[in-house]
Formats: structure tokens, C-alpha cells, sequence
């Protein structure tokens, strides 16, 4: 998240160096050992990994986009093929040529994160110092991460650092932004949100909008904002010792046919299967329910969008977020954005027909011809209907299209605690260009392309 670059030392260079020779010297070593291996099963055990990864994919794809018979058989399929690889390994006494190949590896993608992560640019603390605010107003939800404002005390802390608290009744469902924009208008000089990240952007377009600072208490679900804000989501209660002890970050903000978000849209399947109504309480039931006709189904409408004039056509899913994510790797739950101030829009587009672009999907990742990888100032989504289910920050919503998503550079000024745990910056996918840069001396050209790819270039 922002901040000036500094120039890395001697030692920093020379770690990074060191650990991508050794990277490719563990490659190296990899092949030397599926070579002296060849006549001891070395291939196999290649071949026999290789479609072991491959049927579990076209498994779990059949699982996922089919019915009935077929999906029990993907089930099946998906649980016995890597079971049959390693029977086999164990029966042709292949096991340990198996494992001495799979530590080489290991150590080899050890090596090589560990020299990325090295080689990455410093950046200096990008928080302002700002004042004590006098009149802070924080509305909390009480329901919100399985009810965190009472396990943790945060009415009680908030107040005794000078807070007033607005506390949302669970059984009148109220305005937020209506709430927040009055207690602009009564005089608050601060304004923030103990709830969930839907909540929270909602709260954050108000206080862009008057230029006041906004604060982030990390009491929903899963708190990705908050995460990569650098907070304590493990306790939300140090999240207001910004209140006495607080920094601001300029932050961007996005927008998503004049509604506010602050991590991700969603279109397409994903967002087809969160306005179910029984999606809230049974999530994996309802996505296994519907998935077959959302992916597969006659009918079914497709995504058009245009990404700064490139068009992506009967896109099954679309995810666009306020900055990019390092990796759509990543997005399985762990996913973080290593900055909230480059100015850019992360896409995402996954587009996968039938099982073998499934397995294709699992061999290459993000290199997929399924999955399509952009950053974008502007994204304009379009379908055969007049109006699509969107999930703004995981609320659903249904939008009238086309729906447009743009951002608002550092728009929010977000307070944040001097304090906290920060951000452990996720390293991109190893690509074998950069590493051997690294390892060969040409250490500032692996930086910036380690850099380009962190923010989403």
C-alpha cells in the first residue's frame, strides 16, 4: 500500500541472488534425478502424477457441473485417482524415487518464492501521523462476525476512547448510509464501521464524499478489507486504538454503478448462486444444487464486458476488484491485495466449457486459456438481459446493465492503528524469467517485473 520505494542494499541483492541460484541449482537438481531415475520408474512417476492432477480435475469438474449419476462418478473419479497414484508408487516400489523428485520440487519453489519475496522493492510506511478526533462516530452490527461487537467489547471500548456508538438493531433493518450521513450533519469528524464489508463500504462513500477520515473495525466474517489494511483480525478491538494512536492511509475506493465497494464485484455464477435466499444458510448445498445449470445449462446467459477495449465474450464468471489481487490463485479464500493505492481495477474472467479446459485449468493456473487476467481504469459488463445479479462486496444485488465499475483514487482516507500486525505482501507465481534474472545478476530487472506482477501488470 503506498509509500515511497527505497533502494534495496548490497545484502538484500545479494540474498535474493543466493536464494535464486539456489532455486535453480534444486531445478537442476530435479532433472538430475528423474534422469538417473528413468530406468528405475523416474517417468512413471512423472506420468503417473501428471494424470493423477488431470483426472482429479476432470473429476472435480463432473462433480461440480454435472448431476446424478455423472456427478457421483466425478466424486469417485476425483478421490480415486490420486489414491491410484500413489498405490502405484508404493506397489512398484516407486515411493521413494517419488518423494526425493517431489523434495527436489519443493525445495525448488521454496527457494525461488523466498528470492522474490527478498528481491521486492521496500516500501517506506505510508501512514500520515493524524490528530485525536474529537467527535468519532462508529455504527457497529451487532450480528456481525457471529456477533464480535459483544464477545469483544467494542460498544464499551469505543466509548471509553470517546466514540459515540450507533448500534444497529438486528430487528429493523436500517439505512446505514442515512445514518452515517446524519451524523455528518451533527458533527462528527470521524466516521467508522464495526461490520461487514458491505457495511463498511457504504459508510466509507460517506465520509470520502465530506473528506473525513474513515475507520475499519475488523468484526465481520472473513474482513478481507481489514486484512489488507494491515489490521488485527484475530481482535477488532485494537483496530480502535486509532482512535488515540492513529495513522491515515490513502486509499482508493471503488464504485460500481454509483454503489461503493471496497474489495470485489462479482457477476456470473458466483453471483447467481448469493441471491438465492437459501444461500445464507446452506451455502455448499445451494452451490452444488445450482452450479450444473449455471455453468452448463441451456439458456443460461453469459457475460460480455469491455476491459479498456478489450472485449471478453461469454465470460461464465467476472470478478473485478478495487485494486488487484497478486495472484487469482489466491482467491480461494487467502487472496490478498498488496496494495489499495495503485489506482487500478483487478479483473478476473473464467471462462471453462467442458473438462479438459477444467484440467487444463488445474495444470496451468493462471497461464489457462480459461482464466483471463487484467488490470483495468474502467469496466463496462453487458448480457442478453435487461438487468444481472452482481455481488457488490457479498451483497446481492441485482443491477441494470450495462453495469459499469470504475475507481476512485485515493479517495478514502482511512485511519489505521500505528500498531498493527500489517501486511504479509503474497508473492506472485515463480516464473522462470525472473528467477534466473535474479540468479544471474540482473537483479533490478527481476525487481520490477516482481513488482509489475504484484500490481497486476
Amino acid at each position: 500500500m503506498g509509500g515511497t520505494t527505497r533502494v534495496k542494499g548490497p545484502a538484500r541483492s545479494g540474498a535474493a541472488r543466493l536464494l535464486a541460484r539456489l532455486a535453480v541449482l534444486a531445478a537442476i537438481g530435479s532433472l538430475v534425478v528423474l534422469v538417473l531415475a528413468v530406468g528405475e520408474g523416474g517417468l512413471v512417476v512423472l506420468g503417473a502424477g501428471l494424470l493423477g492432477l488431470v483426472l482429479c480435475a476432470v473429476g472435480l469438474w463432473w462433480f461440480v457441473a454435472h448431476r446424478g449419476a455423472v456427478r457421483l462418478l466425478g466424486a469417485v473419479l476425483a478421490v480415486a485417482a490420486p489414491v491410484a497414484v500413489l498405490v502405484l508408487f508404493a506397489h512398484d516400489g516407486l515411493w521413494l524415487t517419488a518423494l526425493v523428485l517431489l523434495l527436489c520440487w519443493g525445495a525448488t519453489l521454496a527457494f525461488a518464492r523466498a528470492a522474490l519475496r527478498t528481491s521486492r522493492p521496500e516500501r517506506s510506511a505510508p501512514g500520515i501521523a493524524a490528530a485525536r478526533p474529537r467527535r468519532p462516530v462508529l455504527i457497529m452490527n451487532p450480528k456481525s462476525g457471529g456477533g464480535k461487537v459483544g464477545r469483544f467489547g467494542l460498544v464499551e471500548r469505543a466509548e471509553e476512547l470517546g466514540a459515540r456508538v450507533i448500534l444497529l438493531d438486528p430487528s429493523a433493518p436500517a439505512d446505514v448510509t442515512e445514518l452515517a450521513r446524519r451524523a455528518v450533519a451533527e458533527g462528527a469528524d470521524l466516521l467508522g464501521v464495526a461490520g461487514g464489508d458491505g457495511t463498511q463500504a457504504l459508510v466509507a462513500a460517506v465520509a470520502a464524499e465530506h473528506g473525513l477520515p474513515f475507520l475499519v473495525v475488523s468484526a465481520g466474517t472473513r474482513n478481507h478489507f481489514a486484512m489488507d489494511l494491515g489490521l488485527d483480525r484475530s481482535d477488532p478491538s485494537r483496530c480502535l486504538d486509532a482512535l488515540t494512536d492513529g495513522e491515515e492511509l490513502r486509499v482508493d475506493l471503488g464504485d460500481v454503478s454509483g454503489r461503493p465497494f471496497v474489495n470485489t464485484v462479482s457477476f456470473g455464477v458466483y453471483a447467481d448462486v448469493v441471491q438465492r435466499p437459501e444461500y445464507r444458510d446452506d451455502k455448499a448445498g445451494t452451490a452444488l444444487t445450482l452450479m450444473p445449470d449455471l455453468l452448463l445449462g441451456e439458456g443460461v446467459g453469459r457475460l460480455d464486458a469491455q476491459v479498456e477495449g478489450t472485449a471478453l465474450s461469454a465470460q461464465q464468471a467476472l470478478l473485478v476488484s478495487n485494486n488487484p489481487y497478486v495472484s487469482p490463485d489466491e482467491l480461494s479464500g487467502g487472496g490478498r491485495r498488496p496494495r489499495l493505492d495503485a489506482g487500478e481495477l483487478g479483473v478476473i474472467g473464467i471462462r471453462v466449457e467442458d473438462a479438459a479446459q477444467a484440467a487444463a485449468l488445474a495444470l496451468r493456473g493462471s497461464q489457462s486459456t480459461g482464466l483471463t487476467v487484467m488490470t483495468a481504469q474502467r469496466v463496462e459488463v453487458t448480457a442478453n438481459t435487461d438487468e444481472i445479479a452482481v455481488a457488490v462486496d457479498g451483497e446481492a444485488l441485482r443491477m441494470p446493465t450495462p453495469v459499469v465499475c470504475t475507481l476512485r483514487p485515493g479517495a478514502l482516507r482511512a485511519r489505521v492503528p500505528r500498531d498493527r500486525p500489517g501486511v504479509a505482501v503474497p508473492v506472485p507465481p515463480v516464473r522462470w524469467r525472473r528467477i534466473f534474472d535474479l540468479a544471474f545478476g540482473r537483479t533490478e530487472r527481476a525487481a520490477e517485473r516482481t513488482t509489475d506482477d504484484q500490481s497486476g501488470a
